[in-house]
């Protein structure tokens, strides 16, 4: 936001330099992103008054002028400029000005002659003295500007204009009024507000109805109809330059003082041309397929969920917005209708957007204006309209619903606290002082201030939005630098390293992390779609078409990344991400879960000989069994098949530790690959909280046993369909404690073993930690085991 140093100064006026003052903003959290002149350096330039013109005897274009700048004798000028006329007072560079220019060097005047005849100076249009021309010719000054005074000066071309960056949460200082609230306060000086007449009912019949049916959305709406406008009144010049200098066209006085009241209080306000109005006014939802012409000739087609202005027939305007062509004030408007409203923020927000629009009222609604000013504002320009044109102000309607007007809840603020957050101790009357400048309404307890924020302050609810208040109107570098203080805390949360450990271990397999949004493509999560992973959740203001949804599986993410590389011709791809996945068809069910998400295209190796060869279930399977903590019994781990539609439904399963799910892995279904233009493609995913409570246990540390190992193998038949998890699980409890150690040898399926049969060895080590075992100990343990197999499974002991 541009804003002129001089209107500043109007309202509060520090004995600060211009350099200062942009710094004390800055420092105060409006950061100012420039600061310049009105126009660029230049000298030499008065104000000149014409006495005389006469034509140049050998130029039918140019005049040969005299000028008085107030010295003994007027200057001789030879001019172009085609509306130069006697009396009028025009900028005079006289011999040995520098005027602006695009190098460095400036422009020098120096004496001339111009088709014989002497011209000693030059009368300047507004672009030569680095202003804006409107016209084309001398730049007409006011009949009453001082002869001989410094142009710059009398314009204040010296002014200072500062382009304040303004964050989001700060829309109180959309206009001069907040921007000077801040600099009185860091100063600690009065701010000097314009005094406002009340207006007078100057016209009866002046007078127009309003309802308003979306009380939620706005809780107070006023008008005031003004009658008998002189449209022949220009718009006072220093009216003009406020405008210019803000970054704002002027174009005729009623815009003008709507725009100015705008910078000047912060409150957007809308003149309806009042002829145009049928009926009454009235502000209600839009209905679906109801169309508006906007000024800027916009045809806009409304949802239903805009906020809207519109009378008997029709709609007049977008609420907070913009207004429409029909009701449009126009050169030859002299009655109309002015408007001053509060809309909720919420009823504004992503409305513009929507139909590619960014107006200043939109900009200032969005972020929350004082809800308390439209009364005031609408007085402001109802003064300035009828003082200015001599116009007759009606009556002020007012629609109002207290009930559904924002709450300022009062927040306690506990004076320790300041103390524990910022580390400096402020006297409580220094505190006090801040806040109730700030606009706060104070109550000063034994511990405490009991502070309730101002109409203004849409960003104050918790107590360490007052302690930041206070820090920074105190100011940062009254704040001194000193060492923390180390608190040992046993209560240590070591789930960031944690999750680095499992980070680490996938990057020693060739994974590389992936940072990506939260947000994924809707069309992606329909083909990831399946009944386990629960509802999606769409945005109602998305940031693009293909980031619509909140995503249900970190796989939404992490798939366009490969794309992307495999695009660029990356055969060879290993991603994995951390972050939540997102489930549930409203914010109010949502759930939100930690995941860690992993994607591999591509042969193992890289391109080598001998070596090469693709990516299979147990290579990912191998990867997933590094992220698990070490000290986790191969015993407590189980796989089941998946059922996941998005997954190959033979090279994927369920991982589970004591029974609790941890996740899924396999394939990425071929058909779906091959929707996303994928090769085979291995993805999986699991929950990082039961994880890290599993790393968390702690390690049973024993002393190793001293007495010998004994192993025993056994090999047996079993039908093709019965898994190796179910097999060793049933060895395990039938081998009891002492069995050490388990695992599979060999697998055969061939010619000597019957079909739908298949031979497997298993290797199984006993040991015990108080004696050596004897034969007929472990013979029993194996026997055990044996016979196990045999009635559970209908396994045969082979032989041979």
């Amino acid at each position: 936001m541009k804003i002129s140093e001089q209107w500043l100064r109007q309202w509060v006026n520090p004995n600060n330099t211009s350099e200062q003052l942009a710094e004390q903003l800055t420092m105060a959290g409006l950061e100012i992103d420039d600061r310049f002149a009105v126009a660029r350096a230049f000298s030499g330039v008065v104000v000149g008054e014409v006495i005389s013109v006469e034509q140049h005897p050998d130029a039918d274009k140019l005049r040969v002028t005299q000028v008085n700048i107030g010295e003994a004798e007027p200057l001789q000028i030879v001019c172009g400029a085609p509306n130069v006329t006697v009396g009028m007072k025009a900028p005079v560079a006289t011999v040995g000005a520098v005027l602006p220019s695009d190098d460095s060097k400036g422009f020098k005047i120096k004496n001339g002659n111009l088709r014989g005849v002497a011209s000693n100076g030059m009368l300047c249009g507004a672009s030569e003295i680095d202003l804006t021309d409107s016209i084309d010719g001398l730049l007409e000054l006011p009949a009453d500007a001082p002869i001989g005074t410094d142009i710059r000066n009398y314009l204040g071309l010296d002014n200072q204009i500062l382009d304040i960056s303004i964050t989001p949460n700060r829309g109180d200082c959309f206009s001069v009024r907040g921007i000077a609230r801040e600099i009185s306060v860091i100063n600690d000086l009065p701010m000097q507000q314009p005094e406002i007449a009340t207006n007078a009912v100057t016209d009866d019949g002046a007078n127009v109805a309003a309802s308003v049916e979306a009380v939620e959305a706005c809780p107070r709406y006023l008008l005031q109809a003004i009658s008998n406008i002189d449209r022949n009144i220009d718009t006072p010049k220093w009216m003009q330059d406020a405008l210019i200098q803000s970054g704002l066209r002027s174009h005729n006085f009623l815009v003008d003082v709507t725009n100015y009241v705008l910078m000047e209080l912060g409150q957007p306000l809308h003149a309806f041309d009042a002829d145009t109005i049928k009926g009454d006014i009235v502000v209600r939802l839009a209905q679906p397929k109801e169309t508006l012409i906007l000024l800027n000739e916009q045809t806009i087609t409304l949802t239903g969920d805009e906020l809207v202005i519109a009378d008997n027939e029709g709609v007049l305007a977008l609420a907070g917005i913009m207004g429409g062509k029909r009701s449009s004030v126009t050169d030859s408007t002299t009655n109309i209708v002015l408007e001053s409203a509060f809309f909720n923020p919420l009823a504004i927000a992503a409305r513009a957007r929507r139909f590619g629009l960014h107006t200043d009222a939109s900009q200032r609604f969005e972020r929350g204006v004082d809800f308390a000013l439209p009364e005031l504002a609408l007085a402001r320009a109802c003064d300035l309209l009828t003082s200015v044109t001599g116009s007759q102000a009606g009556q002020v309607i007012k629609a109002e619903s207290s009930d559904h007007l924002p709450t300022r809840a009062p927040i306690t603020l506990p004076l320790t606290k300041v103390f524990d957050v910022i580390g400096i101790d402020i006297e409580p009357a220094v505190m006090v002082r801040i806040l109730t400048q700030l606009g706060f309404v104070v109550e000063q307890q034994a511990d405490a201030l009991v502070c309730t924020p101002p109409s203004y302050r849409f960003d104050m609810s918790i107590k360490e939005d007052l302690i930041e208040e206070i820090a920074r109107i105190y100011g940062y570098d009254n704040i001194p630098s000193v060492l923390p203080h180390l608190q040992v805390s046993m209560d240590y949360d070591d789930t960031a390293d944690l999750t680095h450990e499992m980070k680490l271990a996938l990057v020693d397999n060739g994974y590389m992390e992936a940072i990506s949004f939260s947000f994924s493509d809707a069309k992606l999560e329909t083909l990831l779609d399946d009944e386990a992973l629960g509802e999606v959740l769409a945005l109602a203001n998305p940031i693009s078409s293909d980031l619509a949804v909140m995503r249900r599986t970190l796989l939404s993410s992490l798939l366009p990344c490969v794309q992307y590389n495999l695009n660029r011709q990356q055969p060879r791809v290993r991603f994995f991400e951390t972050g939540l996945s997102f489930v549930g068809q409203s914010i109010n069910d949502l759930v939100q879960t930690p995941s860690i998400a992993l994607v591999a295209v591509g042969d193992i190796w890289d391109e080598q000989a001998y070596q090469n060869c693709a990516l299979d279930f147990y290579d990912l399977k191998h990867d997933i069994e590094q992220l698990l903590p070490a000290q986790i019994d191969p015993a407590r781990v189980r796989y089941e098949r998946s059922a996941l539609a998005f997954l190959h439904p033979g090279q994927s399963a369920k991982l589970y530790i004591d029974d609790i799910y941890i996740g899924w892995l396999g394939q990425l279904h071929p058909s779906t690959a091959k929707q996303l233009d994928m090769p085979m493609t291995w993805v999986a995913q699991l929950s990082l909280a039961p994880l890290l409570d599993l790393a968390r246990e702690q390690q049973v540390i024993a002393t190793p046993s001293k007495f010998p190992q004994v192993r025993r193998d056994i090999a047996i038949l079993v039908d093709s369909d019965i898994s190796l998890q179910t097999l060793e699980s049933t060895i395990r409890k039938a081998a009891g404690t002492l069995l050490t150690n388990l695992w599979l040898f060999d697998v055969y399926q061939g010619d000597k073993v019957p079909a739908g049969q298949r031979s497997l060895a298993f290797a199984l080590v006993w040991q015990d930690n108080i004696q050596t075992l004897s034969d007929e100990v472990v013979k029993t343990a194996t026997d055990k085991v044996i016979e196990s197999l045999v009635q559970q499974h209908s396994a045969q002991l082979r032989d041979s």
